[in-house]
């Protein structure tokens, strides 16, 4: 691209996995996973543990927190997730509204 070429910008919505396509209910669940993902993650960081201590502590594999730290969302789900922040002492709500019709 030369200087003198603008890209275009699209504002995105507030769920990236929603605008690269996926049906919105997937979409949902795929953000809900990797939210809840990086809190874990930042949890394991802000304890300064390697992903063997990390394992310990969540009674996990090593090999399974790699995938968490890699954001391999396929292997989690929320149900799993929400234990292990549950675990780590942090408090989980979700909160659903109605959309109007």
């Amino acid at each position: 691209m030369s200087q003198n070429q603008i890209s275009e910008v699209i504002q995105g919505s507030a769920n990236v996995f929603e605008d690269l396509g996926f049906a919105p209910e997937e979409a949902l669940n795929l953000k809900i996973r990797a939210d809840l993902m990086l809190n874990i993650k930042r949890f394991i960081q802000s304890q300064g543990w390697t992903q063997k201590q990390a394992a310990l502590f969540f009674g996990e594999t090593q090999p399974r927190i790699s995938d968490l730290i890699n954001g391999d969302i396929e292997r989690f789900s929320i149900d799993k997730l929400v234990m292990m922040l549950v675990r780590a002492g942090m408090d989980v709500r979700f909160e659903v509204n109605m959309k109007a019709a």
